[in-house]
This record gives structure tokens, C-alpha cells and sequence, in this order.
């Protein structure tokens, strides 16, 4: 019985890599498995991780409706996906996931953030929380500057947390004017990026 599974954890926690490694396992020994990411980190569809590994993805948009990308899967014999980004997929893409797993029982494991850097669940994230047959969290977490679990992704625009604007902003994002920290509850409420 296939199932749909959802791996979260914070920025920096190491989803994409497992996610690149579950499929790089998969397919050592099956021929059936494909990548997708709803994220745009790497415009020519690729899922990267901030530590070097990436491998090839098809790009769906979010917003897209699946029933094209999941009728590739069913020509091309898919019987298991891996995704990355997943949070940036919307309610109904969620669902269409749902009924791949339980009509053409395709294995989906999706990965991806929880929360936002408002700390307002992802709706993607939230319909998986509803639905999904397992949802765990990284062991691996990012810690706060201070030590403490980091379990908030602040928005950093101009050196000052950000407590306003666009929930999606897709792309790899580095030190400069905007960036993500990793805080934990305390300091991400203080807005404190440093002692």
C-alpha cells in the first residue's frame, strides 16, 4: 500500500539532502523513482543543498495543475516521487498528490518547511499535516546563535527581522540584504540576530 509521507524541518536542517539521498537510495536499486520541486531555488530544475549535493528534479510550479506531471509518472512507470519544497505547493496540488498515493499508488515522500518567517504555517504544509500517512520532523536541527533549538525562520531584510510581507519568496537567498537566520522562539521574538 503506497503512502505519503512529509519530512519538515527549519532552513538549514538538511530536507533537500535527505531528500537528494532517499533518491539517490532509491534508485541504486529501482528504476522507478522520480524528483520534483515546487521551489525555484535553481531556475533550470534541480534540487540543490546548501552543502554541494544536487541531482536533476522536474520544476512544477506551484500552483500547476498535476494531472500532466502525474501522467508522465504513470507513462514513465513511477512508482515512487521524491519532492523538495513541498511547502510552496498549494491545497489542491496536495490533494492531487493524496489521490496519486491512493488511486495509482504511487509512494509520494514530500519534504519541506513548516512555517513561514511569520510563523504561519505553510498552506501546503498544513493540508499535509491533515492528510499526510506520516509526518516527522529532522532530527537535525538548526540551533539559535544562543545555543537554544532554532525553531523560527526569520526573514533578515537590511539587518532587522522582518515582520511583514510576501510569505513566498523562492530562491536561494544569502548573507546580504535579505537573508534567513535561524532563531529560536525567544530571540526571533526579540528580533536579536547576535549577542
Amino acid at each position: 500500500m503506497a503512502e505519503l509521507t512529509f519530512t519538515y524541518g527549519t532552513m538549514a536542517a538538511g530536507k533537500s539532502t535527505l531528500a537528494l539521498q532517499l533518491c539517490w537510495q532509491l534508485r541504486q536499486s529501482r528504476s522507478d523513482v522520480a524528483l520534483w520541486t515546487f521551489g525555484v531555488r535553481s531556475p533550470e530544475g534541480r534540487v540543490t543543498s546548501r552543502i554541494g549535493v544536487e541531482a536533476d528534479a522536474e520544476a512544477v510550479r506551484p500552483g500547476d495543475d498535476l494531472s500532466a506531471h502525474v501522467a508522465t509518472l504513470i507513462e514513465s512507470g513511477v512508482r515512487v516521487l521524491v519532492i523538495d519544497e513541498v511547502q510552496f505547493a498549494s491545497v489542491a496540488q496536495i490533494d492531487e498528490l493524496a489521490r496519486a498515493v491512493d488511486e495509482l499508488a504511487i509512494d509520494v515522500h514530500a519534504f519541506g518547511l513548516s512555517a513561514d518567517f511569520l510563523l504561519n504555517i505553510f498552506p501546503g504544509s498544513a493540508r499535509l499535516f491533515a492528510i499526510a500517512d506520516w509526518a516527522h520532523e529532522l532530527p537535525l536541527t538548526s540551533s539559535c546563535w544562543c545555543g537554544q533549538k532554532g525553531r523560527c525562520n526569520a526573514r533578515v531584510v537590511n539587518g532587522a527581522v522582518a515582520r511583514e510581507g510576501s510569505q513566498f519568496v523562492i530562491g536561494d537567498v544569502d548573507e546580504g540584504t535579505v537573508h534567513y537566520q535561524v532563531l529560536c522562539r525567544t530571540h526571533y521574538r526579540l528580533g536579536q540576530l547576535a549577542p
